[in-house]
């Protein structure tokens, strides 16, 4: 795939970083947008990445502003879409989660829309996206891409993130119909795996707050995944020419009990929660459907070399010692 031009968007993120890191690897020239570009934190990790020298161009853009993608969408053959703001206590879920993820994403597919170049455009966006139909999750329920979460049901759980992810793929399906736009979207659960940023993700944080101490685990069950998993999906929704729709990506669905307990098989001697944080019983599993990511070739990361990789990279990286 040298010497093909793509464009990655948000690329300071999480999943971004890995995205640029694996383009680069196979030998793409990636354009790729940060907000800040004077921001050391955003982009030394980035231009430290192997052919970053050589292949990698930083654009700044910034979600809310329209047409601020256009130089660097310009000449691409793919857009990743990954810039979207993930945490989950917003002061003001309009502004903070939901105005950048909605017209974010408008704003990037615009850009898109006036370049003919564009074969396909791949879009992060998650399993929350997904899992709130209203249909309850339980053992025997299998989750696959045909479920869309409902507005109206995330906007009264209150699930501000959760909204933020399904009112913007939705909003891209819609404009990526009525504009010609080729489209696929990648849907994982919770990701972990190894940091390349310096700064501390959402997902990450999850597994970091049970090994720093904490007396009680989250009475919650999610689907999990490895980041370069994740990573290289985006590139074969591209690469592959039959690649559409959405592809949900979860290696194991697990309750945070059960997370523990693989975290002290991993690591014997960590201090780890002993209890749940309620007396409730505990919220029930459910399975995902892997038949369409395996259609990419992909062959998942086990959950347990995920925790041990997140792990190493948090202690790796100073944000715990042991």
């Amino acid at each position: 795939m040298s010497g093909k031009v793509v464009c990655v968007t948000g690329a300071s993120g999480y999943i971004a970083s890995w995205l640029v890191k694996l383009l680069l690897a196979r030998g793409y020239t990636v354009k790729a947008t940060v907000r800040d570009l004077g921001d050391s934190k955003k982009t030394e990790h980035l231009r430290a990445l192997d052919g970053a020298s050589e292949r990698l161009h930083l654009f700044k853009a910034n979600l809310l502003e329209e047409g601020s993608f256009d130089a660097a969408v310009d000449g691409c053959e793919c857009v990743f879409h990954s810039a979207s703001p993930f945490y989950n206590t917003p002061q003001d879920p309009q502004v903070e989660l939901i105005d950048p993820a909605v017209k974010g994403t408008l704003n990037v597919l615009g850009s898109c829309a006036k370049i003919s170049s564009i074969k396909r455009v791949v879009v992060t966006s998650s399993l929350a996206a997904v899992l709130f139909t209203g249909t309850p999750r339980t053992p025997d329920v299998i989750v696959d891409e045909s479920w869309f979460s409902r507005p109206e049901i995330c906007e009264s759980a209150k699930l501000w993130y959760v909204l933020s992810k399904t009112l913007a793929e939705e909003a891209a399906w819609k404009f990526s119909k009525d504009n010609g736009i080729e489209m696929v979207t990648i849907n994982p659960a919770m990701v972990i795996g190894p940091l390349l940023q310096p700064t501390l993700n959402t997902s990450a944080a999850a597994i970091l707050n049970l090994i720093n101490g904490s007396s009680t685990y989250p009475n919650s069950t999610f689907g999990w995944v490895n980041v370069k998993d994740v990573a290289l999906a985006h590139i074969l929704a591209f690469e592959i020419p039959s690649a559409n729709g959405r592809y949900c990506l979860v290696e194991k669905v697990v309750h945070y009990s059960e997370l523990v307990k693989m975290i002290h098989e991993l690591y014997p001697t960590l201090q780890l929660p002993q209890k749940c944080v309620n007396e409730l019983p505990f919220d029930p599993t459910y399975q995902v459907s892997k038949e369409k990511a395996r259609s990419l070739g992909l062959d998942f990361i086990p959950l347990e070399t995920s925790l041990k990789e997140t792990i190493e990279s948090l202690k790796e990286k100073g944000f715990v010692n042991f």
